[in-house]
């Protein structure tokens, strides 16, 4: 249960707010902003209330305070007022309230406000600092309400193929630059052939999620790799896009060659046998990507077998066979423009 710190000098304020807001969170409190900032190291709360006319130190000052402290960076600040003046909510927002609500306000308005910030806000702790798309555990979420509405759906796992080795010869601020243009392209291209709630997640590396409907996969996935196959040679030298390869020197200083970067996408649908969540999702994501990256070029595999194969067992592929192969960019292209 997310906890929710109320300072204000108000007994009778507070005990109205605590009584609201018990319904759905524990709620603490503080009488004054030298009580509600010490309230803040000992009890750690998800979000603070704070009345911005306080007697002592006033809300305007706890603020400054508590955003002075790197340590309550991320900790989301409402400010509550009888105040409705524009300065009085421009500074609010200026030292770092998250967002403000005036006095006299609607229960329902209240709610809406704290739930819109503490989820916006967990959004925030769970992306990837990087890529800024949403991480393992909303990964793990969406999949978890697609299955749980009994949904139909398509995940596919995008990996980077040769990615290590232009890490090691170009450097990890090169390699940064490749991970982000690979979510620009997947979120491109997920908005332009998906729907309007298709998810783009970041693993972490070089790896990635697309969440959309078994209709639309295949083009977001053809698409993807034609973009990236077009972009990647932006990030290589002259000599190596000429060459087509990279050379690198090993720990036992033996050069080594490698392609330039492809991209591989694994593709897992529930349209053709039942999927029981993540872990079965990623099994199966893993199986295919082994097939995959044996593939020159980028591509993309949908599994369409009906039944889930045998982990002991070698993958048997023959069932998927029948069906459309895995598409390197040519093909891929030449498929959705027919």
């Amino acid at each position: 249960m997310k906890k929710i710190l109320i300072i204000d000098d108000s007994f009778f304020f507070r005990g109205q707010l605590r009584l609201v807001l018990s319904a759905e969170y524990e709620v603490v409190d503080a009488s004054s902003g030298e009580d509600g900032i010490d309230m803040v190291k000992a009890e750690k709360p998800d979000l603070v209330l704070l009345d911005g006319v306080l007697s002592g130190m006033d809300g305007f000052d706890v603020c400054r305070t508590l955003r002075d402290s790197e340590s309550n960076n991320l900790m989301p600040i409402i400010m509550i007022t009888s105040m409705d003046g524009r300065e009085d909510i421009l500074k609010a927002l200026e030292l770092g309230a998250d967002d403000y609500i005036v006095k006299p306000f609607d229960n329902r308005e209240l709610f809406s406000r704290i739930r819109n910030l503490l989820k916006r806000i967990d959004r925030n702790r769970n992306a990837n600092p990087l890529t800024g798309l949403s991480g393992n555990i909303e990964i793990q979420r969406e999949f978890a309400s697609r299955l749980s509405r009994g949904l139909k759906f398509a995940v596919g796992y995008v990996d980077l193929d040769n990615f290590k080795a232009y890490n090691d010869a170009y450097g990890f601020s090169r390699g940064d630059t490749a991970i982000v243009m690979t979510a620009d392209i997947l979120k491109d291209q997920a908005a332009m052939w998906g729907n309007d709630d298709d998810f783009v997640g970041h693993i972490g590396g070089d790896d990635f999620i697309i969440v959309s409907t078994p209709d639309r996969i295949e083009r977001i996935c053809s698409e993807a790799i034609a973009a990236f196959d077009e972009r990647v040679l932006e990030l290589y030298n002259e000599r190596d896009r000429r060459n087509g390869y990279i050379k690198t020197v090993n720990r036992r200083d033996d050069i080594e060659i490698f392609p330039l970067m492809t991209v591989s996408i694994a593709v897992v649908t529930n349209q053709y046998r039942e999927l029981k969540g993540h872990v079965d999702i990623g099994d199966i994501a893993s199986e295919i990507k082994k097939k995959l990256k044996a593939m020159p070029g980028s591509n993309y595999f949908v599994d369409r077998r009906t039944e889930h194969p045998d982990r002991a067992a070698a993958p048997d592929y023959r069932a998927a066979a029948e069906k459309p192969q895995p598409k390197q960019r040519t093909e891929a292209k030449d498929a959705c423009d027919a």
